[in-house]
């Protein structure tokens, strides 16, 4: 329960994000709580969607999706009946026609999350609009995800990049140049093939993707999340600001012996439902003796589960040991730290920001007109003026806010920048022709120098 609300609540792959991506939609340093944790909340309402949209299916026909393949028997008829078995009931017409009215020819162990998630979003707008367009929301869903999904794996994908640049380039420092396109074409095959190897080995699994995958995505995610909190108190400490590195301490404190617990229980416990190896060992005697366990059909596919409890065996174990590893060497940081009461830092100094641009949705101008406008005036007729004055300010800054989003997202804003610093420095401008094509040639041959991954 603990991994599940934390990898929302507390995520590793987040913070990596939000270092090394996200910066690339920050303008000043004000934006970073809008962009932040805006995200954060739009985020968790896609999380909420998913919960609701699970909440509406029929029981019956939520777990004949969501049970792999060897437990279902992968017909109509065989999932079920073994969806009985679980304490629940649905007819074999009642998963066919569930399929057909999304124009799939079977919803039986569709698992991993994303056709469940479809299957409830079209039952709601299906009932909500009506017009019997259930298959048309439910690929629109698909699709959705799709895009969710796939824009996920690209910010993954160009930080995995990055880092896999960064570390090797301690060895070999010209492959640490993201502009050599040789290393960068090579880091991203290797990042693409290992998220296509666990991805391939999830939708294959005999076990289910989300019963192999999701503790060893969630206990990963959670140690990520230590080495950001980590990184959080060596810098408070290294700037002298002892008396606040409780704040990301407690939550480093409790997460390292939750995710520590967790790695050791998948790693060291002997009961197969819980321990990788002894999940493999289990399977492996089986396949020795000549016999196949449930939910394997055959023996390949006991070598198959044999082989992905193995290796994620040693993923966890690997990943465990290079968390400790981190935390070990900022623990005596932090002693030096403590120690000297602070420590020098790479960090660039604070540079006041000559950028205009609002840190809100809405932009905060001062009290124009003031109370001038409705001086003199009778005290109900006062407080009229004063309740239309302040709509039509939230109307303002409403459009000034829209305008200003639409000129930074179509690039006219770079010109009133170009403008205004050019009347603080006292020097004619360029004319808005040869603005455009200045720009245009730095784009041009710019390149990949200019960017981090």
């Amino acid at each position: 329960m603990f991994i599940t609300i934390a990898c929302g609540a507390l995520s590793g792959f987040h913070a990596l994000i939000s270092s090394g991506t996200t910066p690339k939609m920050i303008a000043k340093e004000s934006h970073v709580r809008m962009v932040g944790y805006g995200g954060m909340l739009m985020e968790s309402f896609v999380a909420i969607s998913a919960l609701i949209a699970a909440c509406v299916i029929d029981q019956g026909l939520y777990y004949a999706m969501n049970s792999p393949a060897g437990a279902t028997g992968g017909t109509a008829e065989s999932a079920a009946e073994f969806v009985g078995t679980l304490g629940f009931t649905i007819s074999p017409d009642a998963l066919t026609q569930a399929a057909a009215s999304v124009q799939e020819p079977s919803l039986v162990s569709r698992t991993g999350g994303a056709p469940t998630l479809a299957l409830g979003i079209s039952s709601i707008f299906t009932d909500a609009f009506g017009g019997g367009l259930a298959a048309f929301w439910y690929h629109f869903a698909i699709m959705f995800e799709a895009l969710f999904i796939l824009t996920a794996v690209d910010a993954g994908t160009r930080v995995g990049r990055f880092m896999l640049q960064d570390t090797i380039g301690n060895v070999w420092p010209r492959f640490g140049d993201t502009s050599w396109r040789p290393a960068a074409w090579l880091a991203s095959a290797v990042v693409v093939g290992a998220w296509g190897y666990m991805l391939y080995v999830g939708v294959t699994d005999p076990l289910g993707g989300i019963n192999q995958l999701f503790p060893l995505f969630g206990i990963s995610n959670q140690l990520l999340a230590a080495i950001a909190l980590c990184l959080c108190v060596t810098l408070m400490l290294k700037h002298g600001k002892a008396k606040w590195v409780w704040v990301p301490g407690i939550p480093l404190v409790w997460d390292l012996v939750t995710t520590m617990t967790a790695s050791y229980q998948k790693v060291f416990s002997d009961n197969p439902s819980i321990g990788y190896f002894a999940q493999a060992d289990r399977y492996r005697e089986a396949r020795d003796a000549g016999e196949v366990l449930a939910p394997a059909a055959d023996a390949g596919q006991m070598d198959q589960i044999v082989t992905n409890s193995t290796v994620n065996g040693v993923l966890q174990l690997t990943f465990a040991l290079l968390v400790i590893v981190v935390v070990a060497n900022a623990a005596v940081v932090w002693v030096r730290a403590v120690r000297a009461g602070s420590l020098p830092t790479t960090e660039v100094p604070h540079t006041p920001s000559e950028i205009v641009a609002p840190s809100d949705f809405f932009r905060h101008g001062g009290g124009e007109g003031g109370g001038a406008g409705v001086g003199g005036v009778a005290a109900p007729d006062r407080e009229r003026a004063v309740t239309a004055q302040a709509a039509g300010g939230v109307v303002r800054r409403a459009w000034e806010g829209l305008r200003w989003y639409v000129r930074a997202a179509t690039g006219e804003d770079r010109w009133d920048d170009h403008v205004a610093r050019c009347v603080r420095e006292g020097r004619e401008p360029m004319t808005r022709r040869e603005f455009e094509r200045h720009r245009a040639d730095q784009r041009e041959h710019a390149g990949a120098a200019g960017r981090c991954c």
